[in-house]
């Protein structure tokens, strides 16, 4: 994406609102954000749609419900939500048939930022991170050369001076920063599936995006 452009691939558009890229298209197809052409999203129309508060026709949930969520779905047990919030969860989750709604409400679980970095620092950065365990999506070596993975958002800005991180939307690492128990996310992110089909879901690989949500599709059938 050119720096300065007036838009943004639908891709990227997707991973700046933290939704699927058929999310992105049937906001194009209702008029809520502006196609310039095929792929491409009018850039002026995305930032409007972000400074209004993603339409609110989706209610995103914050981010200790959003890993309750995920804990859900993966079949661990949630002690951190009262029993009502608890209740409301649960119906919500067995409410939803679309996985798009799930990738949009559960997106403040983490601030995603996307950086470039110098192929030497990538196995040094996944020491620091915690990396959703993608073995069950048949996604394993998909790309080698990109990391995606957690981390607390207390250590963010020292990772990026450490590493030299620059913030580039196209870039080969994929940081996931929130304000949650790391122990936590780091038992979600090796117990069965859910979280690593999340994190494809918003993936700029299509064949990423397609495995996680029909991935998300089964997990939302299975929990009703």
């Amino acid at each position: 994406m050119a720096v300065g452009a007036s838009f943004v691939s639908t891709q990227d558009a997707a991973r700046a609102l933290g939704v699927t890229v058929q999310h992105v298209r049937r906001l194009a197809d209702s008029g809520e954000l502006v196609r310039v052409a095929r792929g491409l999203i009018d850039r002026a129309s995305l930032e409007s749609y972000i400074a209004e508060g993603y339409g609110g026709r989706t209610r995103v949930w914050a981010e200790h419900t959003a890993w309750a969520a995920v804990a859900m779905l993966s079949g661990v047990h949630v002690d951190w939500l009262g029993p009502t919030q608890a209740s409301r969860l649960r119906a919500s989750l067995r409410a939803m048939t679309d996985p798009a709604d799930l990738v949009t409400r559960t997106r403040d679980r983490a601030t995603l930022r996307t950086y470039s970095a110098h192929p030497s620092a990538l196995h040094r950065l996944l020491d620091q991170l915690v990396i959703a365990d993608a073995n069950g999506l048949g996604l394993v070596g998909a790309r080698v050369d990109f990391i995606d993975g957690y981390l607390d958002v207390a250590a963010l800005e020292s990772t990026e001076r450490s590493f030299a991180l620059e913030l580039d939307p196209s870039g080969n690492v994929a940081l996931r920063a929130t304000g949650f128990d790391l122990g936590v996310v780091r038992e979600l992110a090796g117990h069965g599936v859910v979280l690593a089909a999340l994190d494809a879901a918003t993936s700029r690989d299509p064949r990423e995006q397609g495995v996680g949500e029909r991935t998300l599709a089964e997990a939302l059938e299975r929990f009703r």
